[in-house]
């Protein structure tokens, strides 16, 4: 096979990367060699890769830094409203090429590095992903960063700085093991460029430090170790993503709202720029000026922290805090599973936050006033609306405190926000039905298009121009050219050197040889039961098993990639993996199925590695039980980058099918009426076990132990589940899927139809730009207006 150009020398042909001109390239490659020589003490003679890296990273940081200051600059002078988005995670990635990208610096830096006689992939293979979120929910806020900036919002990414974030995973024998993974040297203040304004927006993470380094009067003492424990127990709030002990957690989720809101009232109160004068004293005008947004209900204590804050240090009545609060404070959710809705323990409350505690039951008592004078006697009512559950251990719901809190609160997906109205927030909807909106997710298409996927990026700026990177529903001027033959050739190309470079990564890290030219099958995120990565196992085994029956027949050959990354303390998911893995051992060395069928386990899925799986894949894997998944983003990333989507009328892919026409997507499965129909009428799992012939085969399989020979019982847990007590009813979805993947099979085969379909799909994602929600959150919740406008460059005259 031909070898595929890489991505520097597709981006010397690209324009969507800024222009190199001489006098950029020559200020680039004196400044690499000042920091080499000034910054880090090393000549061409001893300066490793590493130093390189460095040299390019502080390059590109100067260009970054004058305009962090000006945008600061602006933002003062102006005065504008500002929004703090508060969020646990913010899972970044890797920097320095968006950074690039972002300020049209990637042609002159390439030619620069070229001309140093260094290899540009080489160096940006040496930064770290910055891992501090697990899936979705992370990535979305770093998406949502890009967007601020770019719509110039004054706004403010809030959270920690964790020590150790998401765990590396590596597969042992089959089976995931984490390690944790340090995060090197993450800077406490990030830069977040805005595309080709100048504007760089600021991301705040609070790191723990002991109050004083060491006490010393122990130390002298010979109380070294208590010393060492109390510096360490301080600390420690912000060591991990996730901690699984409950007091951890509250620890670490008030610390950075404790810290976050007084910054946020500090800088309201100090206008000037440079100075720390109060020159606002007024609270009662935070709402004009302060926009908080509650990225799930991590950040809840914000509610009764804010209130704290203006009772206590403001010595506000408890009706004007209130009203401040709730005007200032906007919560999304993110989530129906009732199991992934935090409910604090009371008395953890009790011993750690006290104060806190008593103004959130005197939130209650004020919120079931209202509603037991809006349904007198109703006390059913009153129970499910309390934020006090009382079954049980006494625990407070912390969404119900982000509902009663909040001036909004929105879905992530039209379906979810419809799920959380109609059903799981029903009550608070009837009561306050102009606090419930909707903001689909979207994704940056900088991060995932211009920079993961330049080819592709410049096909489509060939014929639609430019300015679709800042405007994304320009793409659909790409449906004028569905029939146009040399398009058609151009993204079938382009996909297909996609490939060829992410097979020649597999084969270099699993050793496993791909066929270029099979369908490039792709399941990438979180394991979880109800992202049903087990039926797509079923469709595996079943695969397999009709090739060994009839090998001689025209199969389409595939090569299925699942990748993702199970919580350490959730068996089943583990048990997964260990499946895929599993199987994977029997397809991949069985002689007689070949290059048709490959399975890969994609190790350690991340950030990075969604940007070189993510431009080579051919069909997208979306197949979570509907009414389960609130949206997704994966599903959005894969459309625009040309795959094309096998999934269920679940999260966006229900608007995924509205936008590019559902004839244009392969949609099967229950729909969440049939999903409600069947939990009314009793999910039997037995009933298609019985009734399916191949899907028996294939459970008689995985419980006989074919896929785990040396210990047949190995999978008798996901057995069991699978027969008698699956949530998310995998088997009730079987036949339409496996029929589902025939259609994919058949059309893959005709290379102008898949790709024509391919077209309509990219013309479709116009919407699921994150500055398309980004905007509707301005307008629609923090009553502020986006901007394309640009601000003076630091080097323009003012």
């Amino acid at each position: 096979m031909s070898k595929p150009l890489t991505d520097q020398e597709k981006r010397k042909q690209i324009s969507v990367r800024g222009l190199a001109g001489v006098e950029n390239v020559a200020e680039l490659k004196t400044n690499f060699n000042r920091h080499l020589h000034f910054t880090l003490v090393k000549d061409r003679n001893v300066a490793t890769k590493r130093d390189y890296y460095f040299a390019l990273a502080h390059t590109v940081r100067d260009h970054l830094v004058g305009r962090w200051i000006r945008t600061q600059q602006h933002y003062y002078e102006k005065d504008p409203k500002r929004v703090y988005y508060l969020s646990l995670e913010f899972y970044i990635g890797r920097t320095l090429q968006n950074t690039m990208v972002n300020l049209a610096l990637e042609n002159a830096c390439d030619e620069a590095i070229y001309q140093l006689g260094l290899d540009m992939e080489e160096l940006q293979d040496m930064e770290e992903d910055a891992g501090l979120g697990n899936g979705g929910l992370g990535r979305l806020a770093a998406c949502f960063l890009d967007s601020m900036a770019t719509l110039g919002l004054a706004a403010y990414g809030y959270g920690i700085r964790y020590e150790f974030g998401i765990f590396n995973q590596k597969i042992v024998n089959g089976w995931q093991e984490g390690q944790p993974k340090v995060v090197l040297a993450l800077p406490y203040d990030t830069p977040v460029p805005g595309y080709r304004n100048n504007i760089v927006n600021t991301m705040r993470l609070w790191s723990a430090k002991a109050p004083c380094e060491f006490h010393l009067k122990d130390f002298n003492v010979g109380g070294y170790i208590q010393a060492v424990l109390d510096k360490n127990l301080a600390e420690n709030i912000s060591r991990v993503l996730y901690p699984n002990d409950n007091v951890r957690r509250v620890h670490t989720w008030y610390f950075v709202v404790a810290a976050t809101l007084q910054d946020i009232i500090r800088r309201f109160k100090a206008s000037k720029f440079g100075s720390t004068e109060v020159v606002r004293m007024d609270l009662t005008t935070l709402p004009d000026k302060v926009a908080i947004q509650l990225n799930d209900t991590h950040p809840a204590m914000a509610i009764p922290e804010l209130m704290r804050i203006l009772m206590d240090d403001e010595k506000l009545s408890w009706d004007t805090a209130w009203d401040i609060t709730v005007c200032t404070c906007a919560y999304t959710n993110h989530t129906v599973l009732p199991e992934a809705l935090e409910r604090w323990p009371v008395d953890l409350f009790q011993n750690l936050l006290p104060r806190h505690l008593e103004i959130i039951y005197e939130i209650n008592r004020r919120h079931l006033e209202r509603i037991s004078a809006l349904y007198p006697g109703d006390h059913d009512r009153l129970r499910r609306m309390s934020l006090v559950e009382e079954d049980g251990q006494k625990k407070i719901n912390m969404a119900h405190l982000c509902i009663v809190g909040s001036h909004a609160v929105n879905g992530v997906a039209q379906i979810h926000s419809d799920i959380i109205k109609d059903t799981v927030f029903k009550d608070f909807y009837d009561v306050d039905p102009q606090k419930f909106q909707n903001k689909t997710n979207g994704i940056t298409p900088r991060r995932w298009l211009v920079m993961c996927n330049p080819g592709l990026a410049e096909v489509i700026a060939e014929r639609i121009g430019e300015d679709y990177i800042r405007d994304l529903s320009q793409m659909k001027n790409l449906l004028k050219f569905v029939d146009d033959d040399a398009f058609i050739r151009d993204i079938a190309k382009v996909k297909q050197e996609s490939k060829m470079k992410f097979a020649m990564h597999l084969e270099e890290q699993y050793k496993v040889k791909i066929n270029p030219h099979s369908m490039f099958d792709v399941q990438v995120k979180r394991i979880h039961e109800y992202k049903r990565q087990l039926l797509n196992c079923l469709h595996i085994i079943t695969l397999y098993n009709r090739i060994k029956k009839e090998p001689n027949k025209a199969w389409t050959p595939r090569t299925i990639m699942i990748g993702g990354k199970a919580a350490p303390g959730y068996h089943t998911a583990k048990m997964i993996i260990k499946l895929i893995t599993a199987i994977g051992e029997v397809v991949n060395n069985d002689s007689v199925v070949g290059v048709r069928l490959k399975v890969i386990f994609l190790e350690n899925y991340r950030v990075t590695l969604a940007e070189k799986v993510i431009p080579a894949a051919d069909l997208s894997e979306q197949i979570s039980t509907a009414g389960t998944e609130a949206s997704g983003t994966g599903n959005m990333k894969f459309m625009l980058n040309g795959a094309l989507t096998i999934g269920t009328m679940d999260g966006a892919n229900v608007e995924m099918a509205e936008e590019a026409g559902e004839e244009n997507l392969f949609i099967f499965g229950m729909r969440v009426k049939d999903v409600e129909a069947l939990d009314k009428k009793g999910y039997d799992a037995m009933e298609y076990y019985n009734r399916i012939p191949e899907l028996k085969q294939v459970m008689d399989q995985i419980s006989g132990g074919f896929f785990s020979p040396g210990e047949p019982d190995q999978f008798k847990d996901i057995v069991k589940m699978l027969m008698h007590h699956d949530r998310f009813k995998v088997f009730a979805d079987y036949e339409d899927y496996i029929k589902c993947q025939e259609k994919v099979s058949a059309l893959y085969k005709n290379t102008k139809e898949w790709t024509k379909m391919v077209i309509h799909n990219i013309a479709g994602c116009g919407k699921f730009s994150s500055d398309r929600t980004i905007a509707q959150y301005a307008r629609e919740i923090w009553d502020m207006e986006p901007s394309l406008e640009k601000i003076a460059a630091p080097d323009d005259p003012r």
